[in-house]
């Protein structure tokens, strides 16, 4: 499968209930010749294959979002659908393998399951970075906390001197009489 293609796959994917699905509509379309309502009856005479974990159908509100997540009228052609759609996960896209049985469906179920396992893996990887981001994070304010108290000590430093410098100093040096000093000045 080209890059293109698992682009394409990846895109299908969302996320939904914290899990990674994809549409029935979509898996139809990536399979060609093969109408959501052809694929959903071959779903509903394998039910047994398909538990909650496997496959769902969305609530109105989910699709709703999902409709105007992906900004697209794909999901309504043909004057739109009667039902919210299901969706499946990794692992109903897998047991489709066993349910849809042309050549076409199989090359199409493993593109799909790897486009999970990829999207997978770039999750992973994009906790492990934000993991790093976090402790460089925590060492920054660590640091920033120590460069906040040495610089509140120069701070304090600092006013003590100027204090110091604006108390009057006594003079220095012997007399007798101020007063007498400054009358003769005169």
């Amino acid at each position: 499968m080209d890059i293109v293609a698992e682009e394409k796959v990846i895109r299908k994917i969302f996320w939904i209930r914290d899990q990674k699905v994809i549409l029935d509509s979509d898996v139809a379309e990536l399979y060609r010749r093969v109408a959501t309502k052809r694929l959903n009856e071959q779903v509903s005479r394998n039910k047994e294959r398909f538990s909650n974990d496997f496959m769902f159908r969305l609530t109105q509100k989910e699709f709703s979002d999902l409709r105007s997540q992906i900004a697209t009228s794909s999901l309504e052609e043909y004057g739109g659908r009667r039902y919210t759609p299901f969706v499946f996960t990794e692992l109903g896209v897998a047991m489709l393998a066993s349910v849809l049985r042309s050549n076409r469906a199989i090359k199409m179920n493993i593109a799909i399951v790897r486009a999970f396992a990829k999207l997978r893996y770039l999750v992973q990887t994009n906790e492990i970075i934000f993991e790093k981001i976090k402790e460089l994070e925590d060492g920054l304010k660590k640091h920033q906390k120590d460069h906040t108290e040495q610089l509140k000590e120069v701070y304090e430093t600092l006013n003590r001197l100027i204090i110091q410098e604006e108390t009057p100093k006594e003079e220095l040096g012997f007399n007798v009489n101020p007063e007498s000093y400054k009358k003769k000045t005169k």
